[in-house]
């Protein structure tokens, strides 16, 4: 999810005049002026766009952890049975966004971190103090995490990106870009190890003779099925100190994608994609490939057409390792499709649909929280339970309602001039109030809150 503005994460242009209010420091920095959020006039199309996208990506990749009643096999969390439409839903999935949006996120996440830091010390705020605003960031989105598990989503990704980000901003946010590029690749490398051993496997045994258990994946760690709301929260709130810990100190491929993040950020590839297009079509085409073929494999062999053992299949084993590692490729070919599209639209008249997606992408926090909202009570057991009654094929169709719905509210905000209720809290939990000067009419700032800073934070 993104930050409005600098919650969102992207978006601004760091050597353009500022147009947010400047905000004094809290405990620790009191007294130090700092910008606020971007203006409106400073937004540029493409990160916005792909963040709204993203977010239509990661509520159907989500699907999933719903169909709790439905019988699951070792290939993961998909159901094994259902009609020939669930089947082909199924395999588009595994195919197009299992372990393929989140790539796509923790890219935009480590872009938008870099993006705040730039126009921070674009706007003349020492760099110390602007490490010390993505640090507040983090620690504040583990708590938004917290909180998001304990009432709806145990799978939540909010704590482990804030984690993760606290570790990029120690260990590489001022670091050159060649260590970037060097430790991107390192971190790549990482995650090919497991895929790498697991296709020798494939070549000495076959796939059908992959040892392990392959055991069927269990739904109590994410509470689903669970008919007791307070049980329920104990089993989420415990999965996500698991998910958050795991996801934010070993997803090496989440720092890969972090890390390339903070390089694109620095040359502006998607707030300037005319800039860059040979970069962005050689990525789109390369990546998407790759990762699609990397997850055809798991897809053939989710749907029978591949005889394949429980354990090429189970979670350790080599068919979803490769589908992991191939996944970082899917995640920069998907953000280079979103960035040409924007190109394509920036030469065109905006119309309502792209306006509306990127409202969302200026509010993705609050949009990724909305899903949850939406999602949790009407299916799981301890709501309404029609989980229990719904197929891949059906459940996907109401993902995509449920987007289509924060789209339209975020287009809502939007008209209104007002941000994300998450992205509001959120920023000013980051920059604390504006400062006077900002508050008093006529000074030609902008309020906080006003349509210039409207955009949000995530996630």
């Amino acid at each position: 999810m993104r930050r409005t503005t600098e919650e969102n994460g992207t978006g601004g242009t760091p050597d353009r005049p500022p147009a947010g209010p400047d905000r004094k420091e809290g405990a620790g920095g009191a007294g130090r002026a700092h910008r606020g959020g971007v203006g409106a006039a400073e937004r540029a199309l493409a990160p916005d766009l792909a963040r709204g996208m993203m977010l239509l990506l990661i509520v159907a990749s989500n699907t999933a952890f719903h169909l709790w009643a439905a019988e699951h096999g070792p290939s993961g969390w998909h159901p094994v049975d259902g009609t020939l439409l669930d089947r082909a839903v199924q395999f588009l999935m595994i195919v197009m966004l299992d372990l393929r949006a989140y790539p796509l996120f923790a890219f935009l996440f480590g872009y938008g971190m870099m993006q705040l830091l730039l126009r921070q010390k674009a706007h003349g705020t020492p760099e110390r103090t602007a490490v010390r605003l993505l640090r507040r960031r983090g620690l504040w989105l583990i708590v938004f995490g917290f909180a998001h598990a304990a009432l709806l989503m145990a799978g939540d990704i909010i704590g482990s990106y804030g984690l993760a980000g606290l570790l990029m901003v120690w260990l590489f946010i001022r670091r050159g870009d060649r260590t970037l590029l060097v430790a991107a690749g390192v971190f790549t490398a990482l995650i090919w190890v497991p895929a790498a051993t697991g296709l020798w496997d494939i070549a000495a045994h076959g796939l059908g003779g992959i040892p392990g258990p392959g055991a069927e994946p269990s739904f109590t760690a994410y509470a689903a099925e669970q008919a007791d709301p307070l049980t329920a929260a104990a089993t989420r709130i415990t999965t996500w100190g698991f998910v958050t810990l795991g996801g934010g100190l070993l997803s090496f491929g989440g720092f890969a994608m972090m890390l390339l993040g903070f390089w694109s950020a620095r040359r502006r590839v998607l707030e300037e994609p005319h800039r860059h297009l040979p970069l962005l079509r050689w990525t789109a085409v390369l990546g998407i490939t790759a990762g699609w073929l990397g997850g055809l494999p798991s897809a053939l062999a989710h749907i029978g057409v591949l005889e394949a053992s429980p354990g090429a299949l189970s979670d350790a084993g080599p068919l979803p390792a490769l589908q992991d590692a191939t996944g970082i490729f899917c995640g920069l070919g998907y953000v280079a499709l979103f960035a040409l599209v924007a190109h394509r639209l920036s030469a065109r008249r905006r119309g309502t649909a792209s306006t509306a997606v990127a409202a969302l992408g200026k509010r993705s926090l609050s949009g990724y929280l909305t899903h949850s909202l939406l999602f949790s009570p009407l299916l799981a057991a301890w709501g309404l339970g029609l989980g229990a009654s719904l197929s891949s094929a059906t459940m996907a169709l109401f993902a995509f309602g449920v987007w289509l719905a924060t789209v339209a509210g975020a287009y809502a905000l939007e008209r209104a001039g007002r941000p994300g209720p998450a992205e509001a809290l959120l920023r000013r939990l980051i920059y604390g109030r504006p400062a006077a000067a900002a508050r008093r009419p006529g000074t030609g700032t902008a309020r906080p809150g006003a349509a210039g800073e409207a955009g949000p934070a995530r996630r």
